[in-house]
C-alpha cells in the first residue's frame, strides 16, 4: 500500500466511510472518491483551477429555476445522461422476461431539460399544437411488446419544440404547447397531429454554453420530438424520434441520436389525411412503431 502523503489522504477519506450503513451508498462514494482523487493527480490540478471548477458549479446551480435545469444540460453535454440511459436500459432488458423476444425494445435516449409534467390528456387523433408555430405533421404507429403483441391503452406523453426550435417553456406566457398525453386504441395504434420539429441550439447563455464554446463545440440539436411511452406490466421508455433530413444528426451535443430512432418525414399534398381530416395545404407525416419490454415476473 502506498504511503505517499497524497495516497494516505485518499485512504483516510475512504476510511471515513467504514461506518456507512447503506451498501450501495458506500460503493458509489468509494468509487467517486477514488476517481476524483485520481483525476486530480492525473491532471495535477492547481488550486486556482479547482476554484474555477467550484465557481462553475455554483453558477450552474444559480442558473436553475422551475423552468430550466442547467445541471441536466451539463450532464447531457458531457454524455453522462446518455451513458446512464444506455446502462439502465441494458440492465432492465437483461433481467426482464423479454430476453427471448422476437425483437428488442425501442432504444431509449435522454429526457432533456424541457420536460414539463402535467401535459393535458387528449383524445386519440387530437391536434396537440395548441397554437405552436410550425408545419402540420400527422404522427402514427403502434405500441407493441417485443413479441409483437399490441398494447391497448398504452400511454404516450409527447412534447417538442416549435417550428422555430423553441419550447413553450422558453416562450413567455405561452402555456403548454405541443404537449399532450394520449392512449393507444384496442389494437395498440396511436395517431395525432403536431408539427415537424426543427434543429435548435441548446441554451448557451449559462455556464454550460461557456464550456461548449471553450471546447469548440456547436450547440445545435437535430430536429426531434420527445415521447415517454408506458403500459402496465412493461418497462417504460423515454425516447425521441429524429427527423432524417435534419442537420446535426452526426454531432448532437447531448449524444442522444440513435440510428433506430431516425425517421423519414414525408411531405403530403393537400387533401384527405389518413384520419379523414381534409388538409387545405401540404403537410408532413411520420410513422413509427414502439416496442416495450415486458417486466420481469419477479
Amino acid at each position: 500500500m502506498s504511503t505517499t502523503p497524497e495516497d494516505l489522504l485518499t485512504q483516510a477519506v475512504l476510511a471515513r466511510l467504514d461506518e456507512a450503513t447503506d451498501p450501495r451508498f458506500d460503493q458509489v462514494m468509494r468509487s467517486l472518491i477514488k476517481h476524483l482523487h485520481g483525476f486530480i493527480r492525473d491532471v495535477d490540478l492547481k488550486p486556482e483551477e479547482w476554484m474555477t471548477a467550484i465557481e462553475f458549479l455554483t453558477k450552474t446551480g444559480q442558473k436553475c429555476d422551475d423552468k430550466r435545469q442547467e445541471f441536466i444540460l451539463l450532464s447531457d453535454t458531457l454524455g453522462v445522461s446518455m451513458l446512464v440511459v444506455m446502462l439502465d436500459q441494458m440492465r432492465k432488458q437483461a433481467r426482464s422476461t423479454g430476453k427471448h423476444a422476437m425483437t428488442e425494445a425501442t432504444d431509449a435516449t435522454v429526457q432533456g431539460p424541457f420536460y414539463w409534467p402535467g401535459a393535458p390528456d387528449l383524445p386519440l387523433g387530437s391536434d396537440i399544437r395548441q397554437g405552436a408555430k410550425g408545419d402540420a405533421t400527422f404522427y402514427s404507429g403502434r405500441v407493441t411488446d417485443t413479441h409483437g403483441k399490441p398494447l391497448a391503452g398504452a400511454l404516450l406523453d409527447i412534447w417538442s419544440g416549435d417550428g422555430d426550435g423553441f419550447y413553450d417553456l422558453q416562450i413567455k406566457d405561452a402555456g403548454m404547447q405541443a404537449r399532450a398525453r394520449i392512449r393507444t386504441d384496442a389494437e395498440g395504434r396511436y395517431w395525432f397531429w403536431s408539427l415537424k420539429p426543427t434543429f435548435y441550439p441548446i441554451p448557451m447563455d449559462g455556464p454550460v454554453g461557456s464550456m461548449l464554446n471553450n471546447m469548440g463545440r456547436h450547440p445545435n440539436r437535430p430536429g426531434h420530438i420527445h415521447m415517454m411511452v408506458g403500459a402496465p406490466g412493461h418497462v417504460g421508455l423515454t425516447t425521441h424520434l429524429f427527423v432524417s433530413s435534419s442537420p446535426y444528426l452526426d454531432s448532437d451535443p447531448v449524444f442522444g441520436v440513435r440510428q433506430s430512432l431516425i425517421v423519414d418525414f414525408e411531405q403530403q399534398p393537400p387533401g384527405k389525411a389518413p384520419d379523414g381530416r381534409v388538409m387545405d395545404s401540404p403537410y408532413w407525416s411520420a410513422h413509427y412503431d414502439f416496442r416495450l419490454e415486458p417486466q420481469s415476473a419477479s
